[in-house]
């Protein structure tokens, strides 16, 4: 509860010399990097899942041949 605001002091002769909208792009670059984390995060999601499905699909297979006996002619 007790947390501390940053206040920053910017004087007259700092103002002018600011750019106009850069705290736009860096919202936009914040906003940018955080898809880029999301997608590469779903991304791995997906990996994951598609392996333990195909590790699923393997081990029920190997499971169905081994029960069953082969056929006597």
């Amino acid at each position: 509860m007790s947390e501390k605001k940053v206040v920053r002091v910017v004087k007259r002769a700092e103002r002018s010399s600011r750019k106009p909208g850069s705290a736009r792009v860096a919202r936009e670059s914040a906003r940018k990097a955080a898809t880029n984390m999301v997608t590469n995060v779903a991304s791995w999601v997906s990996e994951f899942q598609e392996r333990q499905r195909t590790d699923t699909a393997k081990a029920i297979d190997n499971l169905i041949r081994s029960r069953q006996q082969p056929n006597e002619a």
